[in-house]
């Protein structure tokens, strides 16, 4: 069996836009979500800036009842919930009194419930275990947020959590395709969040991989593909989508954002110049083409690509590696573009995040700005026409998007999105 797959619902949590509404307005319009946050200047952090959706205690409790908001204290899971609820209503779904065994999640994280571990460690220490609570472990296992919301939606398929770094949401979602492309599941919510704040962003500080340059001008920190960029900007929040069998979705009579044609997943082995930070330009490439060979398509085909490009010395690297898998260059290489100069890196949500954008793009016909990319990295442009890096929105028919992440560990997945007709 080899069934198509599409998207019908799409939800996102993050530093620019919390829902479709105001996300979409803010990518269209080249807004950033970055901040300036005094506590991590307090706690000694070179950088002093982030990426942290505005979700008001009113909003959590559209969503999660007061009871689930007792003693809670875990920010992924719930831009997880957030996020994930949003998509599976924005598909026509809701919640159902019996199981549904049809519909299952694939929903990542990186760390979960830092801030409850931070919690919890204090208890324990302090000789109050029996203070912890009935949620701690709900809220720190790896699996919270696919546990979250398989029991808040009532999901009876694959209900579970992966992992994978920065290419989380990526994975997740070509994770979900395979189960319902082999006839295993009509849909699979599908997404990746990540948790925000000191006790996870300061290991990446530590390392001195983060931009500490921008502590007074926030929303100018983020920079990839620029000469000037520093490092990345931390972020945080949850990307989801609904994917579907096209019999499925035509049977509800649903409406559908896009086609996943397909995509690939492997690892660079930390060989071959690929290390725990740093990608293996041959696995780079050995996805990349991998991904257009399964989706069936041409190079050539691409419109768009969204790609991972974090405002590191790796940018150029990565922008390489596209041309080299896809044989184009010059003029003739597709336009790419990348979130994180809005909303910085979001790590393991960041994928789904991004994702979700692709398929907005592809969806309403632009393609997003590029901001703080006003001195463009002279061995990128020497690669690439600076045309096919836009500053300003683009107003364009675009039928295809590929959209990759590349994470801690030398791993890599890349997906194909198509229009839908």
């Amino acid at each position: 069996m080899n069934q198509s797959v599409v998207i019908t619902g799409l939800g996102v949590v993050a530093p620019n836009g919390v829902g479709l509404v105001s996300f979409l307005k803010a990518i269209q319009k080249g807004s950033s979500g970055i901040r300036f946050y005094p506590e991590l200047k307090d706690l000694g952090f070179s950088c002093c800036i982030g990426g942290i959706p505005e979700v008001s205690e009113e909003l959590k409790r559209e969503y999660l009842t007061d009871l689930q908001l007792r003693n809670f204290n875990s920010s992924g899971i719930l831009y997880g919930c957030i996020a994930g609820m949003d998509a599976w209503s924005d598909a026509g779904l809701s919640a159902t009194e019996k199981v549904d065994y049809n519909s299952g999640t694939i929903f990542g994280t990186g760390m979960s419930g830092t801030e409850k571990y931070r919690e919890a460690i204090y208890k324990v220490d302090a000789g109050k275990v029996r203070r912890l609570g009935s949620t701690v472990v709900a809220q720190t296992m790896a699996s919270g947020v696919s546990a979250y919301l398989g029991g808040i939606l009532g999901l009876g398929n694959q209900v579970t959590t992966n992992s994978s770094a920065c290419t989380t949401g990526t994975e997740a979602l070509l994770m979900g395709y395979d189960r319902i492309r082999t006839g295993q599941a009509d849909r699979m919510l599908v997404g990746s969040c990540s948790d925000h704040g000191p006790y996870l962003w300061g290991g990446f500080d530590a390392m001195r991989v983060l931009t500490y340059k921008h502590n007074d001008t926030p929303e100018a920190g983020s920079r990839p593909m620029s000469a000037s960029a520093s490092g990345f900007v931390p972020g945080s929040g949850a990307g989801a989508l609904v994917l579907e069998s096209l019999e499925s979705a035509k049977n509800r009579g649903a409406s559908i954002y896009a086609e996943v044609l397909g995509g690939a997943i492997n690892s660079g082995g930390q060989r071959g110049g690929g290390s725990m930070s740093a990608p293996n330009g041959d696995a780079v490439q050995r996805c990349i083409s991998g991904a257009v060979r399964n989706a069936g398509i041409q190079s050539t085909d691409i419109d768009l690509i969204n790609g991972h490009l974090t405002a590191t010395s790796k940018d150029y690297f990565e922008i390489q590696n596209w041309s080299q898998a896809l044989k184009l260059e010059g003029l003739h290489f597709p336009y790419v573009n990348t979130l994180k100069s809005m909303v910085g890196h979001c790590l393991a949500a960041a994928g789904s995040i991004e994702c979700v954008a692709s398929v907005l793009q592809l969806k309403h016909d632009f393609i997003a700005p590029n901001i703080n990319c006003t001195d463009l990295h002279e061995d990128i442009v020497q690669l690439i026409s600076p045309d096919k890096i836009p500053r300003t929105i683009i107003k364009k028919d675009i039928h295809i998007v590929a959209k990759a992440s590349f994470g801690f560990g030398d791993v890599n997945a890349c997906v194909i999105f198509k229009k839908h007709k």
